[in-house]
């Protein structure tokens, strides 16, 4: 079952800006990451599946309703964390979180207390003189709290410290095992990678990928360090992928999706001092993908 439906969704903005025939669905159970750089179209995706703005033409759908007719309905199924969060300054975490909780009709706040102890989080300090990873905070346990089945998330980690990230990282594990269906949008690719069964990759407003992460993993070419013994190896080698590698003196660093036995056959010709290899990161294949290859 599809929960997110969305179809040709187009808002112009004019000067290119804006999203334009985005389509994609999300199904029961399934994390997708949203990736994109700043201006690419996200969020603008996201206030569109949230019923804040109403899009020139094609459609958004959550649970079969539409988006900006029935967002009323519909925001009492999902747990949403904005980009940028608003809050009333003047209160403390603890009176933000107990107002939002009246807003939602949340009568229980125990998964909030719960998310308040896993976060480490003062919240009788005034919001106005919290830092930016403590205001983020306070927005997760907001978006987690009414525990809903369906979580979106806009940019979820900004402004928290590695520690904190990796905290964040179980709790959409733990969420996911609950069967709840989550769109994220983010930038840290150890947190897509880690997490999400899906990419969508939006550029200029449009999407120009969305692949299954294990295939994308699966297709990922691998980056290698050889270190010959002498110079004239390394040159040797090197004109053999002219294309896929640079030399610094007797060292070749080579870019290959070639099975790796066909490349230890060759490199037995050479005498070499020392090899190292690692997968190509998410990081590296979007940057592709925004460079205008998708190699």
């Amino acid at each position: 079952m599809d929960v997110i439906e969305i179809s040709n969704l187009t808002k112009d903005y004019g000067n290119n800006k804006g999203i334009f025939d985005v389509s994609f669905s999300i199904k029961q159970g399934e994390c997708v990451g949203f990736l994109g750089s700043n201006g690419a179209g996200k969020t603008t995706t996201i206030r569109h599946l949230m019923g804040f703005i109403q899009s020139e033409c094609g459609s958004a759908k959550i649970l079969g309703m539409d988006c900006f007719k029935e967002s009323a309905s519909i925001q009492e199924k999902i747990g949403y964390l904005p980009g940028e969060i608003a809050f009333m300054d003047n209160m403390t975490g603890e009176e933000f979180i107990q107002f939002m909780a009246k807003m939602k009709n949340i009568k229980d706040l125990h998964y909030a207390r719960e998310l308040i102890s896993y976060f480490s989080i003062n919240t009788k300090v005034k919001i106005k003189k919290m830092s930016k990873g403590m205001k983020q905070k306070i927005g997760l346990i907001v978006a987690f709290m009414q525990n809903t089945p369906i979580l979106i998330l806009d940019e979820a980690t900004t402004g928290l410290d590695p520690l904190m990230q990796n905290k964040f990282i179980e709790l959409i594990k733990k969420e996911k095992d609950k069967g709840k269906t989550i769109l994220m949008s983010s930038h840290i690719f150890e947190e897509i990678e880690n997490t999400c069964d899906r990419i969508v990759m939006i550029k200029e407003g449009r999407i120009v990928a969305d692949e299954n992460i294990n295939m994308i993993k699966g297709n990922m070419s691998k980056h290698y360090e050889i270190m010959f013994a002498n110079t004239e190896d390394a040159v040797h080698f090197q004109k053999l992928y002219a294309n896929s590698s640079e030399r610094q003196e007797n060292v070749v660093y080579l870019i290959s999706n070639d099975n790796v036995n066909l490349l230890l056959s060759e490199l037995c010709k050479y005498d070499i001092k020392d090899i190292n290899a690692r997968h190509q990161t998410l990081e590296e294949l979007f940057l592709k993908y925004y460079g205008g290859n998708k190699q």
